[in-house]
């Protein structure tokens, strides 16, 4: 761990990337991805394009990275991982990073190593850099206790339900009594609110139902599309309803469909989470929410 994070440090979330799906349109937001902070520790949770200038704009200096989890490998969650890794080695990283994922993930990672060979290889000989190789941990997440050699902070692990990936995690962080869950992609799951029961924060993905119709109709995929986003995601309400049953403090609406489109106001998601009788937010690139 850097000293940069020491359990000193302010906790904190930043969404750096608030959008649903892998599509990047003009002015829009960048794909998942999220910073937090918390008990000392610099946690990135998915990485999705725009991950590492995300970072940076948040205040992290690159070369600090410490743990990353990766909820699942659809590629609006993925894609940037190697690239962020690789541009903080570029940036003096020379400590080991801890990376948390389902099994695929050591392919995906060993696939990045493989397709720049040939610039570490140079780099190290060139520049005297340590072996990126030797900088990275990939370590499996499977439901209940991750494993951390910190007794400060606690995680833990839910499969959910997001056909047809099957290994995909929604991850719940606690420490110094300040807790955060994120529900990762899911369709409505009720097991998730006894998951995230008390939680400071959850960080719930959301979909208008409106929406739906619109991103079917631009994108062209039709019928297929529409029946993939409605067996694999959560409407707004329902978001809602788990937030409620959970007596979380403040739901964080994110992973947003639509999140990009005009006619779609913050109002329109508000009305459709008045079940929720805490506080709701929604999403933007650059969110930040600090621990009171």
């Amino acid at each position: 761990m850097s000293e940069a994070h020491s359990p000193d440090c302010r906790d904190r979330l930043v969404i750096l990337g608030s959008k649903g799906g892998p599509a990047i349109r003009p002015g829009g937001p960048s794909p998942t991805s999220s910073l937090l902070e918390i008990g000392g520790r610099l946690c990135v949770v998915d990485c999705g394009l725009g991950v590492t200038r995300g970072l940076v704009e948040a205040g992290i200096v690159l070369k600090d990275l410490d743990l990353i989890f990766i909820t699942h490998l659809h590629s609006d969650h993925v894609l940037e991982l190697g690239p962020l890794v690789h541009t903080a080695w570029c940036t003096g990283l020379s400590h080991q990073v801890k990376i948390y994922g389902p099994a695929d993930l050591i392919e995906y990672w060993e696939g990045f190593l493989n397709s720049m060979r040939y610039d570490i290889e140079t780099r190290i000989d060139d520049e005297g850099r340590p072996d990126l190789r030797d900088l990275v941990q990939i370590h499996l997440l499977q439901e209940g206790s991750v494993p951390l050699e910190d007794e400060t902070l606690a995680i833990e692990a839910l499969q959910v339900d997001h056909p047809p990936v099957v290994d995909c995690y929604a991850l719940k962080f606690e420490a110094g009594g300040w807790s955060v869950v994120f529900s990762a992609d899911t369709a409505y799951f009720p097991p998730l609110a006894d998951f995230a029961e008390g939680a400071d924060i959850l960080v719930h993905e959301a979909m208008l139902e409106r929406g739906v119709d619109r991103i079917v109709e631009i994108t062209g995929n039709g019928e297929r599309l529409r029946e993939h986003l409605l067996a694999s995601h959560t409407m707004a309400p329902d978001a809602a309803k788990t937030a409620e049953a959970a007596g979380v403090k403040t739901l964080v609406l994110n992973h947003l469909i639509p999140a990009d489109l005009p006619g779609f106001e913050i109002s329109e998601w508000q009305d459709a989470t008045k079940a929720f009788s805490g506080e709701t937010i929604i999403s933007h690139d650059g969110l930040a929410i600090t621990r009171s």
